[in-house]
């Protein structure tokens, strides 16, 4: 997954095109903040082109849910764990990825239905938290979010991780092609 956070609308457009085109799948636009909400605009508008979809992440409010939702996401993604997020979201009908660093977080998720979490910061947690979540867990599907790069990516997804997540390694233009070249 391509975390495209702080770019403009034209960009934002860019660096999905460029993801689509290698083969990943999913992209999130984060709205943290009312200017990053015309790059998820632009994004949701080009995914349509394409007949593919974009998510939104720092989903952190109710308010941030029904903006997304209205705006075309299809799902959201939050840095962290708030049930009453998670009650608006599945309300509105938009999946929600809620951020995790606990299995008592984990077993959370699954209570209220959730099959997807989100393990952040991932390079804090590391590869071995999550191959020992997985073993209460096995049903989890975990996206490994924050310090993932094309060098690591690996290591994240032989432990179990069903997604991986670049944000700030997108920085460096080569880290699509290189990560794209992993899931190939």
């Amino acid at each position: 997954m391509a975390i495209l956070r702080g770019y403009s609308p034209e960009r934002t457009v860019e660096l999905c095109t460029r993801a689509w085109d290698l083969g990943l799948t999913q992209v999130e636009v984060p709205i943290q903040t009312p200017d990053a909400v015309p790059s998820l605009e632009a994004a949701v508008a080009a995914a349509r082109e394409r007949g593919t979809e974009v998510g939104a992440g720092t989903v952190t409010t109710t308010d941030q849910v029904d903006l997304a939702h209205r705006v075309g996401a299809v799902f959201t993604v939050a840095p962290g764990f708030d049930p009453e997020v998670i009650a608006h979201s599945v309300e509105r009908g938009v999946p929600h990825v809620p951020g995790v660093s606990t299995p008592s977080e984990i077993q959370r998720a699954a209570r209220l239905g959730l099959t997807w979490v989100k393990a952040f910061p991932a390079s804090v947690l590391g590869p071995a938290w999550i191959r020992a979540v997985l073993a209460p867990f096995p049903g989890a599907r975990i996206v490994a979010t924050g310090g993932i790069n094309a060098t690591n990516a690996s290591e994240y997804l032989d432990a179990g991780a069903r997604v991986v997540a670049l944000g700030s390694a997108l920085e460096d233009p080569s880290q699509l092609d290189r990560v794209a070249a992993l899931l190939a």
